[in-house]
């Protein structure tokens, strides 16, 4: 059984540092992620940490408010600016056994803002993926 707070220690540094380097750790290696700018999941560890990593450092004072905990499942709230337009958002984590995320859903509103994190975070995703492929 998942340890969510085990998860939430070593979590909530890691983002308040942008710690993108120890970002992969705490990914499961099949983990799924549903997305703002995506309709389908994307799937696998380079991937969602690639991401992650895009959305933390593009979404300026990025803090975590509230959280839920129901055994391996947690929502986070948080809230954030992108360029001048703030915005909220809830991270919904499905924990594995050894305490990774094996499933994230990350929801953010309003739209304007979705819309302009969409237009940071597109182009960079968009090379990631050629190099992925070409690799």
């Amino acid at each position: 059984m998942a340890d969510a707070s085990k998860f939430l220690e070593g979590w909530h540094p890691l983002v308040a540092e942008r710690d993108l380097a120890a970002l992969p750790d705490v990914l499961a290696e099949d983990v799924s992620m549903g997305a703002p700018p995506y309709w389908n999941r994307l799937e696998g560890r380079p991937v969602v940490a690639f991401l992650l990593g895009v959305i933390l450092h593009t979404i300026e004072d990025f803090t975590y408010h509230r959280e839920w905990v129901e055994g391996d499942e947690l929502a986070l709230e948080f809230q954030g600016r992108v360029g001048d337009l703030d915005l909220q958002g809830i991270d919904l984590i499905t924990l594995d056994d050894a305490d990774r995320v094996a499933r994230i859903d990350v929801l953010i509103r309003p739209h304007n803002a979705v819309g302009r994190l969409i237009e940071v975070v597109r182009p960079q995703m968009i090379e990631f993926l050629k190099r992925q492929a070409e690799a």
